[in-house]
């Protein structure tokens, strides 16, 4: 559904070290390297685990537990997951042979996922990387009146849910019933508005930029350019906009004052995402934790079977961690 710059290994990015771990045994091992395992995503932003051999996602979750994560739920999803567990799903339902671009896991959310574990189960025949970049660094590459005025604003993302593309309102809030829809909204800070034919638009604002709540450190934190229709591909953005008017696209992302975000600002942030990403590429069995306030995450096209579960822990609010504008 959407188009990007293909990915490829940044100048300025690195990637996350590999940390070897016996099979079999995955929450007692990271139980017993809890420590360890945290210190080194506080230092790098994301850690690769490999040796562990997941299988399914029981293991998934195990690990997560053993971290001490604690389970952050998913709402408001734009495309449909399977739920395993509480905290555990699969990979978001995404067209293969479409990317998805950089972003932080439910950067959308009132409260969201601070950690994020992505682990292979079946690996792709070809392609189906994931990417990954530090959010500092991506912002301190960005314009600085382009990242003042975001950081005054925040960002602005509106949402069309309806039966054609995406998910729909009962995936996304786990119910149909407008009543508790409306109540659900009216606690997140988001503005819901119902159609004579049922569809459901919303507008919610929320912080681009964060401080660490570890470091202080600036990240650029959001899902502008991900959730945007300049990153929609071409033709489906046309054919929805014929469809459905221009105001009415599944989503797309705004200045927080509500003015559009041209198209050259959305391939700004993406070509800087590219300038600073890391590849990585998968083995079945293999285990990514990232630092989801700090890092964000890509997915390349992929041929062939690919079985991912991730597992979100640690919710967060992010208006609570936006920076006094400079």
């Amino acid at each position: 559904m959407t188009s990007s710059t293909p990915l490829r290994p940044g100048r300025r990015a690195t990637a996350p070290p590999t940390v070897p771990a016996p099979p079999g045994t995955p929450f007692s091992w990271a139980s017993g390297h809890r420590d360890e395992l945290r210190a080194a995503l506080a230092e790098h932003g994301a850690v690769l685990v490999r040796g562990l051999d997941l299988r399914d996602a029981g293991q998934v979750g195990a690990v997560a537990g053993g971290l001490g994560g604690v389970p952050a739920a998913e709402r408001e999803a734009f495309a449909a997951r399977t739920v395993h567990r509480e905290g555990v799903y699969s990979s978001a339902a995404w067209p293969p042979q479409q990317p998805m671009c950089m972003h932080h896991e439910l950067s959308y959310l009132q409260d969201c996922p601070g950690l994020l574990l992505i682990a292979c189960l079946t690996a792709a025949d070809a392609g189906g990387e994931t990417g990954t970049a530090d959010g500092s660094a991506v912002l301190a590459a960005l314009p600085e009146d382009l990242v003042r005025r975001f950081e005054t604003e925040g960002w602005l993302l509106t949402r069309t849910y309806d039966a054609d593309i995406g998910a729909t309102v009962e995936q996304s809030f786990g119910t149909g019933d407008p009543a508790a829809v409306d109540a659900y909204c009216r606690a997140h800070g988001i503005t819901a508005e119902w159609g004579p034919d049922g569809s459901l638009r919303t507008r919610q604002r929320r912080a681009a930029v964060i401080r660490h709540p570890a470091d202080g450190r600036r990240c650029w934190f959001n899902q502008i350019a991900f959730l945007s229709r300049w990153t929609l591909d071409p033709e489906v953005r046309e054919y929805l906009t014929d469809v459905h008017g221009p105001d009415a696209l599944p989503f797309d992302t705004r200045y927080g004052g509500g003015d559009p975000v041209d198209e050259e600002t959305v391939r700004l942030l993406n070509e800087v995402y590219a300038e600073h990403t890391a590849p990585h590429s998968w083995r079945a069995g293999d285990l990514l934790i990232l630092d989801n306030l700090r890092t964000a995450h890509s997915r390349e096209p992929y041929q062939g079977a690919r079985d991912m579960v991730v597992a979100m822990a640690d919710p967060v609010r992010p208006s609570a961690l936006a920076p006094t504008p400079r």
